[in-house]
């Protein structure tokens, strides 16, 4: 049986105001109507924040470093004089407000579970709403007695998002590791409380020896009985829509977006929802995720509106009359005022201000951004899993959203070593996303996971002591993007996209056990056999060109864009893993002679 975690305790609330503790959904709704700025209900009954923020803002994270050693994190680090000011300084302003939301509740469930108090002003009255949501309530987590007594957090986390420090961004999260307390401040995008206490759980979490990941979970039912599978990706590769995809005959989401990793393959759930993203959002392609998005009990954010307060997923590009309607909103979010009355009054149109689909530095309100974002339920999660009962990891993969003329990963790749997983996770590839669209281009990001806060290479260390206990466990990686180019390469003909029933195909065929593989002569990890009869099945689902791109790159007569990219692929892998002195044995498995 697993053990109880030994967990931290904070100390009594430092501040003298007013507390309410626990209100319910509708009255957070009320408080968040009256309080929060740029907060509406749809038509649809749901509550809508437009934010300044579009995304988390890492560069704005610091941890503090009271031993003087920042190359213990991975994030940036400040000192202690300077935290303590600012966080000083967050204290007045709370004490000026006079009143505290509190959200009592815990990150996890069943012996994992940790404890946490999120400490809002007013103003945050729909993040509060929304963690709610994903924090599971003390009477599922707690024995009966024990929820009668006065709660014991083990984090603690304050945010104050219209406190405004005096820092770049004029913004700060400031991460206490060693007293498990973060404070936010001038931040009022939903991401930073819920990556707030999940930071502090990879820190909890690694030190009692597990591997929190950036990472959906499913479970699977078929003929054989029940399995686990993981499923690892940045925002943007399709982690959400694969968590909730089809296979077998039946599949049950377990979460979507973190699990920790125990030793002999227990993982150990943390929300008791998810955090989805709405752009291009249908029903006919995400059910679950459409139908809770539209509900009535829904929190939203960043959203686009029609003027009839019905939700649009697919808006881009705003019209005169849809940033006139919006002015106030925008201009109150951070759009440049004199820019915005220039586009109403038509001295510079979107082509004016609009390169390539990228805004120029000024004019990001003239294309909304496709960071929009809902909070489900797990009880509004149709065939959800039994949490408390979830099997222990039988399939772990990462996700890769290959975008561009070298896009040249495989459709599914199996891995044939522990450390040639453990490589590829640290690698974390994929193409950028971002709120205002100017960030492209590939990316990596040590195991997917950008909000571990200690060193990354102690990430590749853990997994692998993990990955020895995993037993038959399979690891793989799934491009979830395009072959040979993009969105537009795919409508002139010259590309290659990898749809949602590719890849939900492609799962299915692999959990089977009954496909024929074959090794990538230039990775040396394997790949589909597109030649061998078994496989046909999956071919009449998924072209052979996705299985295996190279074959693409040939037909298009691309060769040398192929071989290009496999040299400086290689090279590039192998410069990232030695950055963050990963053992030559797994280095030596990604790269190959």
């Amino acid at each position: 049986m697993t053990s109880r975690l030994e967990l931290p305790q904070q100390p009594a609330l430092p501040f003298r105001v007013k507390t309410l503790v626990n209100p319910s959904q509708s009255a957070l709704r009320e408080l968040a109507l009256k309080h929060t700025p740029y907060c509406v209900q749809t038509v649809r009954g749901s509550i809508n924040k437009v934010a300044r923020n579009k995304a988390r803002m890492a560069q704005y994270t610091y941890i503090i470093d009271r031993a003087g050693k920042p190359e213990a994190y991975s994030h940036s680090t400040i000192g202690v004089e300077q935290a303590q000011r600012l966080i000083n300084a967050q204290a007045e302003y709370v004490h000026a407000q006079g009143e505290l939301i509190l959200i009592e509740g815990y990150v996890g469930i069943g012996p994992r579970a940790v404890p946490v108090q999120w400490c809002y002003t007013l103003e945050a009255a729909n993040i509060a709403g929304m963690q709610q949501v994903l924090a599971f309530p003390r009477e599922r987590v707690e024995a009966p007695e024990a929820a009668t007594q006065p709660f014991a957090p083990a984090f603690r986390l304050v945010y104050t998002p219209d406190f405004v420090p005096d820092m770049p961004g004029k913004q700060a999260i400031i991460v206490d590791l060693d007293n498990y307390v973060t404070y936010i401040m001038g931040a009022d995008y939903f991401g930073e409380s819920k990556k707030g206490a999940l930071r502090m759980l990879a820190a909890l979490h690694y030190r009692n020896g597990g591997l929190v990941m950036h990472a959906g979970a499913k479970e699977i039912v078929d003929g054989n009985g029940r399995i686990t599978m993981g499923i690892l990706g940045l925002s943007g590769t399709g982690k959400t829509t694969t968590t909730f995809s089809k296979q077998g005959d039946a599949t049950k989401p377990v979460q979507d977006d973190m699990i920790t990793l125990w030793p002999g393959g227990e993982i150990s759930v943390t929300e008791n929802g998810c955090f989805a993203k709405t752009w291009g959002l249908a029903e006919d392609t995400e059910p679950v995720i459409y139908r809770g998005t539209i509900s009535s009990d829904a929190w939203i954010e960043n959203v686009y509106l029609n003027a009839d307060g019905t939700p649009d997923f697919f808006k881009h590009e705003l019209s005169v009359a849809d940033v006139e309607r919006l002015r106030d909103t925008l201009v109150g979010t951070g759009a440049v005022a004199n820019n915005v009355d220039a586009y109403i009054k038509g001295e510079v149109s979107f082509a004016d201000v609009v390169e390539d689909g990228i805004p120029k530095d000024g004019w990001d309100f003239v294309v909304w951004t496709e960071n929009g974002r809902s909070i489900i339920p797990m009880s509004a999660v149709e065939d959800a899993a039994v949490l408390e009962e979830l099997e222990d990891l039988h399939s772990l993969g990462i996700l890769n959203r290959d975008e561009g003329p070298d896009a040249a990963t495989p459709g599914l790749v199996r891995f044939t070593s522990p450390e040639q997983a453990a490589g590829y996770l640290m690698l974390g590839e994929t193409s950028k996303t971002s709120a205002a669209g100017k960030e492209r281009g590939k990316t990596r990001s040590p195991f997917t996971q950008p909000f571990f806060p200690l060193a990354h290479s102690l990430q590749a260390q853990r997994f692998s002591e993990l990955a020895a206990t995993f037993g038959a466990t399979s690891m793989w990686l799934m491009n979830t993007g395009y072959i040979g180019g993009d969105a537009k390469g795919v409508e002139r003909g010259s590309a290659l996209k990898v749809k949602i029933r590719h890849s939900s195909a492609m799962l299915e065929a692999m959990l089977s056990g009954d496909l024929v593989w074959t090794t990538d002569p230039d990775f040396g990890y394997e790949v589909v056999d597109v030649e061998a009869p078994a496989n046909a099945a999956l071919l009449e689902q998924v072209p052979p060109e996705i299985l295996q791109p190279r074959r693409f790159f040939e037909q298009a007569k691309r060769m040398p864009e192929y071989t290009d990219w496999v040299t400086s692929m290689k090279a590039e892998r192998k410069a990232f893993l030695q950055k963050y002195e990963v053992s030559p044995a797994i280095i030596q498995a990604v790269v190959l002679p």
